[in-house]
C-alpha cells in the first residue's frame, strides 16, 4: 500500500456507524412523545416483515482496561446484576406498551459492555427468558454477545446457548504481554484458545475476534506474532481496529503518555503488517475495519448486497428498528436516533419513574435520509448510486466535488450517477463517506472529536 496515501488521508474522521454522527445531533433531543411515535411507525411498518434488533448494553467491569473508550463502571459488587436486570426489563416493558398488541419479532440480539459475562450466568438466562417472554423469536434470529477471555466460563457458554446464543465476539486486542500490561487486559493465548474450541464444541456457529492496532508498546513485530497466532485458531470473522486515544473523553487512557504510543510511520507499518498477513491468511476486507472468512456470514451478505451497519457494526442482519436498552445505549428507528442516559443512576431514576431515559437524540431531515442511504452504501458495498429524483440532492454534487483529489489518486471511481471505491481505496472508506457528511463540512469541530481515519 502506498505509505504516502496513508499519510496523506489519515485525518481525524467519524466511523459512522450512524448519520449524522452522535456529535452533530441536533441540540435538543426529540420529545418523547415523538421518540415514540418515531418507534411506533417503524414498528409499524416492519415488525411482521423483518422483525427487530434489540442491544443489550452491560456496562460493569471488574477492572479497567485502559485503552477501553466504552461506557463503563468499574466494581467488584456483584450484587448490581439483578438491580440493573431488572432495569433492563423495566425499560423493556415501556416499548412493549409502545408496540401495543402485536408481539415483537426478535431478529437480533447483541450483549455488549463493559463486560457481558461480568454477569453470572443464571442472570444472563434470566435476562435473556425476561425479554422474550412477550416476544417471538424470528426463525434466523441471530444472537450474539461479547466475551472478555478472562472471566468467560464454560457455564458462561453453555448458559447463552441454551437461551439461543450462536455468535461469540472475543476481545483478543494482542497477545503481545507488554501490550496487554500496559493496557491492564488479564488474558493470556490459551484462554482465547480454550474459548474459541469450547465454544465450537458447544456448538456456537461463528467466533469473531477484536484486534486493535496502535496500542502503547506496540510495535509491528508484535502484530505479525497475534495474527499468526489468531490463524491458528481461524476465528470466522475479525474486527481489526485502530486504537482511539482520547485521554480527554477516557481518563483511564493518561494510566500512559503518548511518548508509548506508535509514531505515525510505525502505527502504519503495525497496520499494514496487520492487514497483508490477515489478507495472506483467506481473510476478505469486507468494510471499515473488519474481515470475514469466504464462508462467514457477513462475506456472503456483502457479495449478495444484504451488508448492513448499524450501532453494533457490520451486521449481516437488516432490521428498520433497533431498540437499545441500558445505560447509554442508543436506539435508531432510521428516520429518528436517541441515546439513553449515561450515568447508571439517572438511568435508573428515569426508567423507575416509568419515562423512557433518553438522554440526546435527533430526528432525521429529508436531507440527512439521503445522506444516510449513500453512506450506509459506502460502507457496506463501496458504492453507491443516485439514479432516482429523489435520492440527488445538492448535498450529493457537494460531496461529488469533495472527493475530486481521491479520484486523481485512485482512490474512487466517478461516473454519472455513480460512485465505486476502487481496491485501492477500501482502507479510506471513512474519508469517502466525510465527503457525503454536509453536517461536519457546515461545522467543521474547533477540537479533535473523532479518531484517526487509518
Amino acid at each position: 500500500m502506498d505509505k504516502d496515501l496513508l499519510f496523506k488521508y489519515n485525518t481525524p474522521g467519524p466511523r459512522y456507524t450512524s448519520y449524522p454522527t452522535v456529535p452533530y445531533w441536533q441540540k435538543t433531543p426529540p420529545a418523547e412523545e415523538t421518540w415514540k411515535d418515531l418507534v411506533r411507525n417503524a414498528y409499524t411498518v416492519s415488525n411482521h416483515t423483518e422483525g427487530i434488533s434489540l442491544y443489550i448494553h452491560l456496562p460493569f467491569c471488574e477492572s479497567l482496561c485502559t485503552y477501553c473508550g466504552c461506557n463503563t463502571r468499574i466494581t467488584i459488587n456483584h450484587s448490581v446484576e439483578e438491580i440493573y436486570i431488572n432495569a433492563l426489563l423495566a425499560e423493556w416493558a415501556l416499548y412493549l406498551k409502545i408496540f401495543g398488541d402485536q408481539k415483537p419479532i426478535i431478529r437480533e440480539i447483541h450483549l455488549g459492555g463493559g463486560t457481558p459475562t461480568f454477569f453470572k450466568p443464571e442472570n444472563l438466562q434470566n435476562l435473556i427468558s425476561g425479554l422474550l417472554r412477550n416476544a417471538e423469536v424470528h426463525p434466523r434470529a441471530q444472537f450474539s454477545f461479547e466475551a472478555h477471555p478472562g472471566n468467560t466460563t464454560d457455564e458462561h457458554l453453555m448458559a447463552l446457548y441454551e437461551v439461543g446464543f450462536r455468535r461469540i465476539s472475543i476481545g483478543v486486542q494482542d497477545f503481545n504481554p507488554m501490550v496487554l500490561a500496559i493496557i491492564n487486559r488479564h488474558q493470556t493465548y490459551e484462554q482465547v484458545s480454550h474459548l474459541t474450541h469450547k465454544a465450537r464444541e458447544i456448538g456456537f456457529t461463528s467466533v469473531n475476534y477484536d484486534i486493535v492496532y496502535g496500542l502503547p508498546k506496540q510495535k509491528a513485530c508484535f502484530m505479525m506474532e497475534t495474527i499468526m497466532r489468531v490463524v491458528k485458531l481461524r476465528p470466522d470473522r475479525i474486527a481489526f481496529y485502530s486504537y482511539a486515544h482520547i485521554p480527554w473523553v477516557k481518563p483511564g487512557q493518561r494510566k500512559y503518555t503518548e511518548e508509548d504510543l506508535p509514531d505515525p510511520d510505525k502505527k502504519m507499518a503495525i497496520y499494514e503488517t496487520g492487514r497483508n498477513a490477515l489478507e495472506l491468511a483467506g481473510y476478505t476486507d469486507i468494510g471499515m475495519d473488519h474481515f470475514a472468512l469466504e464462508s462467514d456470514e457477513l462475506c456472503i451478505a456483502q457479495k449478495e448486497g444484504r451488508l448492513h451497519r448499524n450501532f453494533m457494526g457490520y451486521t449481516d442482519t437488516h432490521t428498520q428498528l433497533l431498540i437499545g436498552l441500558g445505560a447509554s445505549s442508543i436506539s435508531d428507528s432510521w428516520n429518528g436516533y436517541i441515546q439513553n442516559e449515561k450515568n447508571i443512576e439517572k438511568y435508573y431514576e428515569k426508567v423507575n419513574k416509568g419515562a423512557l431515559p433518553i438522554l440526546k437524540g435527533h430526528e432525521l431531515t429529508s436531507e440527512d435520509e439521503i445522506l444516510r442511504r449513500h453512506i450506509l452504501n459506502i460502507m457496506t458495498g463501496f458504492e453507491t448510486t443516485w439514479h432516482h429524483k429523489d435520492q440527488a440532492s445538492d448535498a450529493v454534487y457537494k460531496a461529488i466535488q469533495r472527493l475530486s483529489e481521491m479520484e486523481f489518486d485512485e482512490l474512487v471511481e466517478i461516473q454519472p450517477y455513480h460512485l465505486k471505491v476502487t481496491d485501492k481505496g477500501k482502507s479510506f472508506v471513512r474519508n469517502v463517506c466525510m465527503a457525503f457528511d454536509a453536517r461536519l463540512w457546515a461545522e467543521l469541530p474547533e477540537a479533535t472529536i473523532f479518531s484517526q481515519t487509518v
